[in-house]
C-alpha cells in the first residue's frame, strides 16, 4: 500500500503542475486523472467510470480570476482510489467527492495566500538585484508548496483512510446510502445545469431541444447525436460563408456600378 499512495500522489503532483510548468496536457481533468488511477490499481473500468461521472459534475466548475473552486482533480484520485480499493458502490463513492473537493479548495487558498507572500518576498530580492532568489521563490517554492499541497492529503487518504473508509462505509446505514445514491445522481445533473446555465442563449436553445428529442424519441446514442450536430455545424457554416461571400460580391458590385462623374454633378 505504501508504494501505491506513493505512485498516487505522484499522479496527483503530475496533474496539478500540469497547467502551471507542462504546458497544459489536460491531466487536470477528472476523466483522464482517473483513467491514471484505474491503471495503477489495475481496474481501468471502474476508473472510466468515476471519471465520467466526475467529469459531469465539473463540467459546470470554472476557475474565474483568483477564485478557487472546488478542487474537483483532488477530489477524483481519492476517491476514485476509494472506489477500487474498498470496493464501494458507484454512488457511495461520488458522494465523498464533493467534501473532499471542499477541503481542496480550502487547500488551495491557503496555498495562494502563502505564494501570495513569497511574490513580495521575490520583489525585494529583485529590488537587491538577487535574481536568483526571486527565480527560486517562483519556480523551486511554488513548485514545491503546490507539489506538497496534492502529494500529502491524497498520500494519507490512501495509505491510512482505506482501511477508515470501508469501515466506515460497512457501517453506514441503508437509507443513508439510498440517500447518497439519489444524491450522486442530483450531482451530476447539477454539473450539466452549471455548463447550460453559461453556454445556453435565444440561438442555442433550440439545438438542446432538438437534441432532446432526438434522444427521446428516436432513441439515438451519443455518438450517433454528435456526427449529427457536426453535421449540422458544418452546414450552417456552409451557409454563413456563403452569405458573408454573397454580401460582399453584392457590395463590389454596387461599388464597380458606380460612376465618379455622377458624385461630382
Amino acid at each position: 500500500m505504501l508504494g501505491i499512495s506513493i505512485i498516487l500522489g505522484l499522479i496527483g503532483v503530475m496533474c496539478i503542475l500540469d497547467s502551471r510548468i507542462l504546458g497544459r496536457l489536460n491531466l487536470e481533468r477528472p476523466l483522464i486523472t482517473c483513467t491514471l488511477v484505474g491503471l495503477v490499481l489495475g481496474d481501468l473500468p471502474t476508473g472510466l467510470a468515476v471519471g465520467a461521472s466526475l467529469e459531469l459534475i465539473s463540467l459546470g466548475i470554472v476557475n474565474i480570476g483568483a477564485a478557487a473552486p472546488p478542487d474537483m482533480n483532488m477530489a477524483a484520485i481519492i476517491t476514485c482510489a476509494f472506489a477500487i480499493l474498498t470496493d464501494a458502490t458507484m454512488e457511495t463513492a461520488l458522494a465523498l467527492a464533493v467534501p473532499i473537493a471542499v477541503l481542496g479548495q480550502v487547500l488551495g487558498v491557503l496555498i495562494r495566500t502563502l505564494l501570495a507572500n513569497l511574490t513580495h518576498v521575490a520583489d525585494r530580492a529583485i529590488v537587491q538585484g538577487k535574481f536568483k532568489q526571486a527565480y527560486r521563490m517562483h519556480i523551486v517554492w511554488g513548485t514545491l508548496c503546490y507539489s506538497l499541497m496534492y502529494f500529502i492529503p491524497i498520500f494519507l487518504a490512501v495509505y491510512a483512510g482505506t482501511n477508515m473508509v470501508q469501515y466506515i462505509v460497512s457501517v453506514i446505514p441503508a437509507w443513508f446510502t439510498d440517500g447518497l445514491n439519489l444524491g450522486s445522481k442530483l450531482l451530476t445533473a447539477y454539473g450539466i445545469a452549471l455548463l447550460m446555465s453559461s453556454m445556453m442563449n435565444r440561438e442555442l436553445t433550440v439545438y438542446f431541444v432538438l437534441g432532446f428529442f432526438m434522444v427521446g424519441y428516436l432513441g439515438l446514442n451519443i455518438t450517433a447525436i454528435a456526427i449529427f450536430a457536426v453535421i449540422i455545424a458544418i452546414i450552417l457554416n456552409g451557409l454563413k460563408f456563403r452569405g458573408t461571400v454573397s454580401a460582399a460580391s453584392a457590395s463590389g458590385r454596387t461599388l464597380d456600378d458606380s460612376d465618379p462623374l455622377e458624385d461630382d454633378l
